[in-house]
Parts: structure tokens; sequence; C-alpha cells
């Protein structure tokens, strides 16, 4: 065992603090990685704060992890010394159901096991990337290509992964009109992989301060959803709307926005259940749908995908010092547009 550096959770709610946890030994298939960078998450302050349910304490969160490899187990064979890698938000998962057998480990039916928050194989509880070093199995590491600085790849590994595994799957591309509802650390990344993928895309947001980033970032509109002429003149008109939202919506308003056969894909989890009237979806043949992250393979086509187009994410750099600020600066939805941490700072 290696004793690490890390920033952690003590207690549900509690603030986040200084602190050391234990490593694992590097296993015959393990690389031991150097983290350089991670990103802060909304599902981290749901997970910290017990939003999404009971969790385990100490935590320590992070699952956008970039950084380099200091040491290979034995048996090791994708990955070198020195390599620039990656770690989302899994590390783990049964390997042998259908749905791991077809790249979607991150749909395992025996449950992944998460980053952190989670027990793994051997019983022991995992601790994500608010801290120096991780050892990860080799099949749950990803290579950033050389092309994206590493600050600004780690938030991709999970806003990144979570908003192009949908667009993908719901054939974003030439001659389909996808909105992406919010404009914050998914929903910036939406924007940019959408209009990478050559669909004409347009920004719902609750108001149009940040209309101008969106334009830049590849929007072709941008609308206030604080506005009631948006859903009229907006009415019919996507195949596609990405909810990278986590607060309750209004979903009837915005199942009206869709044509015929659209879907609206939810990729932001809510801590509050929401309600339908199912005549939304029925009249016009329309998907209420949810997305979670993607596979392994998939993630690792998506940061070569990012590093072809030449961009990551927006971020903001800060110390560990400033992690609790930056959760509520989050939840004030003051941030442009993720936050990551400079890891040396631990």
């Amino acid at each position: 065992m290696t004793t690490v550096a890390a920033y952690a959770a003590p207690a549900a709610k509690a603030p986040l603090e200084r602190t050391t946890i234990e490593r694992r030994p590097v296993g015959e298939q393990d690389v031991l990685i150097e983290i350089k960078f991670a990103g802060i998450c909304h599902s981290d302050i749901h997970q910290a704060r017990e939003g999404w349910g009971e969790a385990i304490f100490p935590m320590v969160p992070g699952h956008e992890i970039a950084g380099v490899v200091t040491e290979v187990g034995s048996g090791v064979t994708k990955f070198a010394v020195g390599d620039r890698v990656g770690v989302g938000c899994m590390v783990d998962s049964c390997r042998e159901c259908e749905n791991c057998r077809a790249g979607l480990e991150q749909y395992c039916t025996e449950g992944n096991i998460g980053t952190y928050n989670a027990v793994d194989r051997s019983g022991e509880v995992t601790y994500g990337g608010y801290s120096t070093h991780i050892v990860v199995d080799e099949a749950f590491t990803v290579g950033i290509p050389e092309g994206l600085a590493l600050d600004e790849a780690a938030p991709l590994l999970c806003a990144g992964i979570t908003t192009y595994s949908p667009l993908k799957h719901w054939n974003a591309g030439p001659g389909k009109k996808v909105a992406i509802l919010g404009m914050g650390g998914l929903g910036h990344m939406g924007v940019k992989i959408a209009h990478a993928l050559g669909a004409e895309v347009t920004v719902l947001s609750q108001s149009l301060r940040k209309k101008d980033d969106g334009l830049k970032l590849g929007a072709d509109h941008y609308y206030a959803t604080s506005d009631p002429q948006t859903f009229e003149e907006l009415r019919g008109s996507f195949d596609l709307i990405l909810s990278t939202v986590s607060a309750p919506l209004d979903l009837d308003k915005f199942l009206s926005l869709l044509r015929t056969d659209g879907a609206f894909v939810n990729v932001g989890a809510p801590e509050e259940p929401v309600s339908l009237n199912l005549f939304s979806v029925i009249g016009g043949r329309k998907t209420l749908a949810g997305s979670g992250i993607g596979g392994i393979q998939e993630t690792q086509e998506m940061l070569d995908f990012c590093a072809e187009h030449g961009f990551g994410a927006e971020i903001e750099l800060i110390s560990a010092a400033e992690i609790n600020e930056a959760y509520e600066r989050v939840l004030a939805s003051d941030v442009r547009y993720r936050f990551v941490i400079d890891a040396a700072t631990i």
C-alpha cells in the first residue's frame, strides 16, 4: 500500500479537507498514475452531499482524471511509463455480461464500479481523483492524445463522454437539428461536440447571458427558456434535445419542441422525481430517454475525436484549497465552464 495526499469529504455535507489515503500496490494489470489534473463535476457535489442517496465516507471525489503513468504492472500491454492517460467515472465492471462484452461497461448488468464512492471487487472502497496518485486496471484507463492539453482533457473523461455518447447514439450530424439544454460543464461540451459532428446546434438556456460564449463554441442559435415566446417559436423544431440540466424540468413543455420521432435525452440527473403527461410522447411518437457515460472504447474514440477537432473543455484552473468555494460556485452556475484542480497543489 502507498499513502498519498488527497482531499476528502469526512461526512455528508461537510467541507472537503486535506487528508491521506491508501492506494493498493500495483498489480499485474495495473498502472500507477500521477494525477496532474482532476475536474470538478456536479455529480461530485451530489454524492458528497448525499443528494443521490446514502454514500460512503470519508469520500474522495473526482472522476475526471488526467495524468501520467509512473509505474506499470508486469502484465500491462496498453501503456508504458510516461504515457499521458485518463480515468473516467468507472474503474471496473464484471467484464462478462452481455453489455460488458459489447463494450457497454457503463451499463454492466452487475453494476460498474465507480471511481469513487463504490466498493471494488476486493471489498475496498474506491477513492477518486482529488488526490496525487491513483492505481487503476489498464483496461479502464484511456490514452490522452498529444493534441490535448492535460488540464483541458480532464473534464472530457465525464463531461465529454457523457455528451458524446448520446449525440453519437441518436445520430447527431449533418441535416439534424440538435438542441443542447443547459450551458454549463456538460452543456458547453455538448455544443462543441454536436457542432463538430456537423449538426445544426441550438442552445436552450435560462437566460441569454452566455449567448456570446455559446455562439463562439459552435452554436448556430441561442434561446432563453425563461421567455415563453421561445416555446411558441421552436415548437416541433428538433430531432434531438440533450438535457444537461440537473434540476427538475417541465418535461411536457420541452417535449413540445421535438419533431415527430424526435428524442429528448437526459444526461443531467435531478435529485427529485419529475412528472410527465404521457400524451406528450404519444403525440408525435416521441422518445423520452436517458444516457450515462460511454464504454472504454467509446471514451477513447471521444478523446481522439476531440483531439482531431482541436478542442478540450473550457476550464478554470484552481488550487485544491479552493475546492469548497468551487462547489458553491458550481451550484450558483458561476463557472465557465469546468473547474479543474491542479493536483500539484494537493
